[in-house]
């Protein structure tokens, strides 16, 4: 988003009526709303629009929407909210594996919908509040730019997303410690999100699959019940 624009939305929902009550309540606040109705264009206005923020629902005419908020994340970082009529813990957990930064089950209140928005915008644009002095961190093949946001393994670029590398950097600047799964939540997601401990699990693996090396020693370490630990080598 440039300076002086409105934050741009790109709604991604076939029901008139819920469209209109985002559309509208998103309107008095001052945000841009552009809308999918069937999931076909979605990419199209991924590229032309360039959305701050993506709400998507999973039930679309003619496309499988895990498979659409798939194809988004891997071709931008830009925040996706899924915001589904389907409650159940097996579809939130394939949705963020796929990519989702926050999940919202229907019916909701626009309240709801707008601090999840605010809360998936600091993390997916806000820059670093406070770099350590130590503005790289190095755990065996993996180094970590905590300035300019850039993970490296092995020399190579590992392209993180907004809520990854937030993580990741919760993590590594507290080398050794045990964080709890609330203290992540409230960290990397916010406040309110203490409870939601399947984001911090799904968001783990999908760091252990992109920075750990298979035989050599893990970089996050699960303590049952408690937490993780991060343990550069």
């Amino acid at each position: 988003m440039a300076d002086g624009q409105a934050t741009r939305v790109l709604l991604v929902e076939d029901d008139p009526n819920i469209v209109d009550l985002i559309r509208s309540n998103l309107a008095v606040r001052g945000f841009d709303t552009i809308v999918s109705t069937d999931g076909a264009r979605v990419m199209q206005s991924l590229e032309t629009e360039a959305p701050d923020i993506v709400l998507l629902d999973l039930m679309l005419p003619e496309a499988d929407g895990f498979e659409l908020c798939r194809m988004i994340r891997e071709r931008s970082a830009v925040g996706i909210i899924v915001v589904s009529g389907r409650g159940g813990e097996r579809d939130k957990v394939t949705a963020l594996n796929m990519g989702a930064d926050d999940y919202l089950t229907k019916p909701f209140s626009i309240e709801e919908l707008l601090a999840r928005i605010m809360a998936t915008l600091r993390r997916t644009r806000a820059p670093v509040a406070t770099v350590p002095a130590a503005s790289t961190i190095t755990a065996g093949a993996v180094v970590i730019d905590l300035a300019g946001q850039q993970v490296t393994r092995s020399g190579v670029e590992v392209h993180l997303t907004p809520t990854e590398f937030a993580l990741l950097r919760e993590l590594a600047t507290n080398s050794g410690k045990l964080l709890t799964h609330a203290h992540l939540l409230r960290r990397v997601w916010g406040p309110g999100y203490e409870t939601e401990t399947e984001y911090v699990r799904v968001y783990v693996r999908r760091l252990r699959a992109k920075l750990e090396v298979d035989g050599s020693p893990p970089l996050i370490l699960t303590q049952p019940r408690a937490g993780y630990r991060f343990t550069p080598t």
